[in-house]
């Protein structure tokens, strides 16, 4: 099998992470509820993958960060926490629907900055959308679906020269893509795609101090006769038991990342990349979506057949090549529609650090069959 799905999740990782997910379901007891050694252990691991997100990101406060199942839990509690009915919040149409949904149940107004035809957000109409409530800009640092990513720096520029809230979903390029804590004011992540951890594993960054409103609750291991929970980080978005199992074999995936180093893999994933998409460019009815003119990108291609449909080309190159890909919407319905895929969808190809140039040429030379054989 060849595996190009890595942006739905990094299937072949580094060795430590499956053995330490095993150590941890052996000895590991429950965090922050005993002194006994079982719980002491989670208690060591928990803190010990906050440090090593924290370096990741350059946050000086590891309990700055709060652990959650997915982005997509995280997204939905920061929502929740901080928007309002009243609200008006900026997002874009290149967004997951993890930041979407969240918006849509909260009942606020929602603005969308466009992208152009290679689906580059339109940074600078930001400015022309904010309105006198608007309180919190929302945006993906990098598009799940063409690879592009998009410049924090100019979009926290924006947001702190209207004093807004800046949350950024970093779910493709956390890993993937060198990041700073003064991207943003609140990240978004998850464990296991770029940052080689289990599925079950995210999380949220808060550089600054919010106001948000608790919106889960229960057991915490500590001030248990308060009838609230503790309001403050990382308490506020942890009640309930941890995935010690799954946070200790991230921990393992990011200690992989620090060893090999972010610069370097990301180097890898560009070289497989381009001789990909070199290997593309010159079969007839192949259509791309994204920004191929720069190296400043995710190792992602989002590609169509001419009218074939995504579902059929992905299905064909499963079953007669086992090259696993992602066909359809991909959870992005106003991209989709911006590129007017929502029929057909995209079939998207996504690389890892695990990948080869043998898989890569092997690749190339199944869609040119495809090519030849549908059309």
């Amino acid at each position: 099998m060849i595996y190009f799905d890595n942006s739905a999740t990094t299937l072949f990782k580094p060795s430590t992470v499956s053995l330490a997910v095993k150590h941890a379901i052996d000895n590991f007891g429950n965090a922050g509820r005993s002194f006994h050694e079982p719980a002491s252990l989670a208690n060591h691991a928990l803190y010990r993958t906050r440090e090593l997100v924290a370096e990741l990101i350059g946050l000086e406060d590891p309990l700055q960060i709060a652990f959650t199942s997915s982005a997509t839990e995280s997204l939905n509690l920061v929502v929740r926490s901080l928007v309002h009915p009243c609200d008006h919040v900026i997002t874009s149409v290149a967004e997951h629907n993890s930041v979407l949904r969240p918006l849509y149940l909260s009942g606020c107004s929602v603005s969308y900055v466009n992208c152009d035809c290679k689906g580059n957000l339109m940074i600078e109409r930001i400015r022309s959308l904010i309105q006198k409530n608007t309180k919190v800009v929302v945006l993906a640092h990098g598009s799940n679906l063409t690879g592009n990513i998009n410049d924090l720096a100019r979009i926290r520029k924006i947001c702190h020269d209207h004093k807004l809230i800046l949350i950024a979903d970093i779910s493709q390029t956390f890993g993937a893509y060198p990041m700073s804590s003064d991207l943003a004011d609140i990240f978004c992540f998850t464990g296991h795609k770029s940052l080689y951890g289990p599925q079950g594993t995210g999380g949220i960054i808060v550089n600054g101090d919010f106001d948000f409103r608790c919106v889960k609750t229960g057991g915490s291991g500590d001030n248990s006769f308060d009838r609230l929970q503790y309001q403050g980080m990382p308490d506020i978005f942890e009640a309930g038991t941890m995935n010690i199992p799954g946070l200790y074999g991230l921990s393992k995936g990011i200690e992989f990342l620090l060893q090999e180093g972010i610069d370097s893999i990301r180097r890898k994933e560009a070289k497989l990349l381009d001789r990909f998409y070199s290997g593309l460019r010159t079969i007839p009815g192949l259509i791309f979506y994204g920004d191929f003119s720069t190296q400043d990108r995710l190792p992602i291609i989002a590609l169509n057949l001419g009218k074939v449909l995504s579902t059929e080309l992905a299905f064909k190159l499963w079953h007669d090549y086992q090259i696993a890909t992602r066909a359809g919407s991909h959870c992005a319905p106003l991209l989709h529609k911006h590129f007017s895929t929502v029929e057909q969808g995209m079939v998207r190809f996504s690389f890892s650090y695990f990948n080869t140039e043998q898989e890569i040429d092997f690749a190339i030379d199944a869609i040119r069959a495809l090519a030849t054989e549908l059309q």
